[in-house]
């Protein structure tokens, strides 16, 4: 193998699931693999990135100012701070100071320089500031919730219940808000250009950003430099957060979840590209001095599953001061465990998991011979879709062949053509690509799996022929009609409503937890897959969107109806109660078979704000996070609470959720049930009173090691009405046995050099001048999610530190996993040590040759465990300055 690596390039992740028929359930004790009827998608193959953080959380001492510390303190903190890094020759940008909610800064600093910024006086620990991108919408003209909202019972709250959210005032973190638009309050008159707010409805809000800024250093258009200004208006390009906010509260031809909540917008995504956490928290900020009572973050840092990262603890922070905040649980459902991100991950925030909607309002072309319409959604990267013509078909293959046009295709072959192209095996730009360069006018994509999706064909060169995608089902309709003969294309101006086969199921992007200390998430969930709402008027009002972007905003509009419905409630309480009522959906991959979807991805389940409302008996805690059970079977009380005028009793049992195997990127799916007893079979709620029960979880003893299960306890009253639910989850076995450093195929961790925009494996040691780039660097690959990282430094012919206290070069808490199994990060040293001698600096250590320990402590470990902790040591550094 060779010993350069790309900078910019990871070998490609593929989630891989057997095709076949799954297997009869087996006995409770018993464990069994069952597998998809189909796989699920694989995550699209690509350019892949190195994932190295450029931009860094700096926590100081003290606690932020919500938690009591006073003001003067902390303005000390950071003057003592900026002076001691001058001292130290610390080079850095200082981007935000934050006091509010977190206390302390966003940096930019040289990859180089990161061990001196973690050893200056004052500094408690570093984070990276990362990267958060955008989901991508595919507009549509046919404003229709309806039967999302119906999947909620939004529906039932609203015209039954009469709550609507009134008096709620929602924060929208996102790319703003058009609040032009006449279902967000709006007079439908686009005023761009000389924006007029707050509005009647968009309240309050600040744009922290700017149309320029992007966050994507791998975008042409990269500008990470702020230009904020008064108006959070969601650019014409953009839509993400008036799509949100519509599912939230719109109220015109869309309505939404709680139709007449007021908004306040926080736009922290330019017109393009991404944005950063550290923005995040400004708005956090800004969100809880404007007095907001609900925050929905579509957003968030995938893999980063410690709820000590900064958006998570700054949005834990919100909710001790009585704000409830809804989060996004992520979209790297393909990318394996443990793959949730902050701040949906938070201990007191709800993160949201996303289901299918049930129908798809979508645009419509015909096929004949009978002009059958078949629902379409357009691909993004692609000029859009005309509303009247006709063109011939063609296909590049079969259901059984793999001429998938990810290959070159003969010139001409496909001239004046639509093509249809079944999805998979590389990317869609690729198929759309080789399909325009065989003279194709159109591409029509497939699905290899149950169900619709959206694709994109960015990238170079453009794509400029319309590409679509369809549904499994109409994909083979037109393929077997192509088989029999001769079939043509229309397009139509006509939209239609479709039922979803993958409907109230969970999306095959939904993230799945555990969290990094094995935490249940993620909490709930609600429909995301294919939702149709408000978007901004330039781009036709109206768009179709998937993402548990969109089911956080359900979850955040059903919160404005309980609010509304019980105005005392507080923040921190409401997630048990939407908890307790929430309905467990089958799992994705064969419904016929009776087993519920893992309750670590889809947490307590479909969120039912009608019952959430009506209901008057809760069940605390509202989860149960079992942890490791190397510890043993975990008993845990509960206590019902019965606010209603009659008692209640309740008959006890238990609902088995299937679990998955010990591989965290290839997901697998077993039987082997954990086991559950009761102190009793039934218990009593007085009226105005409380009754306890103990319920004792047992870890399936067969059930391989590594693996996390999950089930519900049921509550379901005798004579009818409202069953209450308390998902758990747990991890079997030893949690620390999880390697963290595993090697990949690139043999991780590397000693690199950089040369240009590759680094280069020195197995064999190297020397650095430290000059003009030439650092050492340690590529490493992990495996999960880490609790400390340390990197020591040592005489090579001794052995011996470098001194006998003073030896450390870097240390980093609360690390994220790869995204990939052989994705990496890059740690630079500049050839500095820590060095305390009454001043607290620095010091460069003499030329000569050195080897580096780097050590990582396992999540949840004991430090004075040797066996939680692993380590690799360097080849010889020889350090040879000019």
């Amino acid at each position: 193998m060779s010993t350069s690596f790309k900078r910019l390039l990871a070998p490609i992740f593929v989630l891989v699931l057997a095709l076949a028929l799954a297997q009869p359930a087996g006995a409770q004790n018993g464990v069994e693999e069952v597998t998809p009827l189909t796989p699920a998608p694989s995550a699209e193959s690509g350019q892949m990135r190195d994932e190295t953080p450029r931009l860094w959380f700096v926590e100081l001492t003290s606690p932020p100012a919500v938690n009591g510390t006073d003001p003067a303190q902390l303005r000390q903190e950071k003057n003592a701070f900026r002076g001691n890094a001058q001292r130290a020759g610390l080079r850095y940008r200082e981007r935000f100071a934050f006091d509010t909610l977190f206390n302390g800064f966003s940096l930019q600093v040289e990859p180089g320089q990161l061990p001196t910024l973690s050893q200056i006086p004052g500094v408690k620990a570093i984070y990276p500031v990362v990267e958060v991108a955008r989901p991508v919408a595919q507009p549509t003209n046919d404003p229709e919730l309806a039967t999302a909202l119906a999947m909620t019972g939004a529906d039932v709250a609203q015209s039954e219940l009469g709550y609507t959210g009134r008096g709620i005032r929602v924060a929208i973190m996102d790319t703003g808000i058009d609040y032009d638009h006449p279902d967000l309050g709006g007079d439908g008159v686009d005023r761009e250009n000389s924006p007029v707010f707050p509005t009647r409805r968009v309240v309050a809000g600040y744009d922290f950003v700017g149309d320029a800024f992007n966050a994507d250093p791998s975008s042409p258009a990269y500008n990470p430099t702020p230009q904020p200004d008064p108006y959070p208006d969601d650019c014409g390009n953009a839509g993400h957060g008036t799509h949100v906010a519509g599912i939230v509260g719109a109220n015109g031809r869309v309505k939404g979840v709680a139709p007449d909540v007021v908004f306040g917008a926080y736009r922290v995504f330019g017109c393009a590209g991404s944005t950063t956490a550290d923005i995040m928290i400004a708005a956090m900020e800004r969100a809880l001095a404007d007095r907001m009572q609900v925050l929905n973050m579509s957003i968030g840092s995938a893999f980063m599953t410690w709820p000590q990262y900064p958006t998570a603890a700054a949005a834990d922070r919100l909710v001790d001061r009585g704000m409830v905040v809804v989060a996004s649980i992520g979209n790297s459902g393909a990318n394996g465990l443990y793959s949730a991100g902050a701040p949906g991950v938070g201990n007191k925030v709800i993160g949201v998991a996303s289901f299918d909607n049930t129908h798809v309002s979508l645009r419509t072309f015909t096929i004949s011979p009978d002009n059958a319409p078949i629902g379409y959604a357009p691909a993004s990267g692609a000029p859009e879709p005309p509303t009247s013509g006709s063109l011939p078909m063609a296909r590049t293959g079969t259901p059984t062949t793999t001429n998938d046009a990810c290959n070159p295709l003969p010139a001409g072959s496909l001239s004046g053509k639509a093509v249809l192209i079944r999805r998979g095996t590389c990317t869609f730009h690729t198929k759309a690509l080789n399909a325009q360069n065989a003279g194709a006018a159109a591409v029509v994509l497939y699905n290899n799996v149950p169900g619709r999706f959206s694709a994109t064909v960015a990238g170079t060169p453009a794509i400029t022929i319309p590409v679509v995608s369809i549904s499994d089902a109409e994909g083979l309709l037109i393929n077997n009609r192509l088989a029999a003969g001769d079939v043509t294309l229309t397009w139509t101006s006509q939209t239609g409503r479709f039922v979803n086969p993958t409907g109230g199921l969970i999306s095959s992007f939904s993230s799945f937890g555990l969290n990094a200390e094995l935490t249940l998430k993620p909490d709930i969930g609600a429909p995301g897959g294919l939702i149709n709402s408000t978007y901004p008027l330039k781009q036709g009002g109206y768009a179709t969107i998937s993402g548990t972007s969109m089911s956080s905003p359900h979850v955040a509009g059903t919160v404005a109806l309980l609010l509304q419905a019980k105005p005392r409630t507080p923040a921190a309480q409401v997630r048990n109660l939407l908890q307790n009522t929430a309905e467990p959906k089958p799992w994705w991959g064969n419904p016929g078979l009776g087993f519920l979807e893992n309750v670590h991805r889809q947490g307590a389940g479909m969120v039912q704000i009608d019952d959430a409302i009506l209901a008057t008996t809760t069940v605390e805690p509202g989860k149960l996070s079992l942890g490791e059970s190397e510890a043993g079977p975990r008993s845990v009380t509960l206590t019902l609470t019965n606010r209603g005028t009659a008692p209640v009793t309740y008959a006890l049992s238990h609902a088995p959720a299937l679990s998955t195997g010990p591989n965290t990127n290839t997901v697998s799916y077993l039987t082997g049930f954990a086991t559950v007893t009761f102190s009793t079979e039934s218990v009593t709620v007085p009226a105005g009173g409380t009754a306890t029960v103990q319920a004792t979880i047992s870890a399936n003893p067969s059930l391989p090691d590594r693996s996390l299960y999950g089930g519900y306890l049921v509550f379901t009253p005798q004579g009818g009405g409202q069953t209450l639910r308390v998902p758990y989850a747990g991890f079997k076995g030893d949690y620390q046995s999880i390697q963290v450093l595993t090697p990949t195929a690139n043999g991780f961790p590397w000693l690199a050099k950089l040369n240009g925009p590759s680094y280069v494996n020195q197995p064999n040691g190297a020397t650095f001048t430290l000059q003009n780039g030439d650092i050492p660097y340690f590529l490493v690959h992990f495996e999960h999610q880490a609790r400390l990282l340390q990197m020591e430094v040592f005489e090579a012919a001794s052995g011996k530190p470098v001194h006998p206290v003073h030896n450390t070069i870097l240390r980093e808490e609360y690390l994220p996993r790869n995204s990939t199994s052989t994705g990496f990060f890059a740690f630079a040293w500049d050839g500095t040590r820590y060095f305390n001698n009454g001043n607290d600096k620095t010091k460069d250590l003499p030329d000569g040759s050195y080897i580096v320990k780097l050590s990582v402590l396992k999540a949840l470990g004991d430090p004075d465990n040797p066996a939680h902790w692993e380590s690799w040591t360097s080849p010889v550094i020889t350090i040879d300055r000019p």
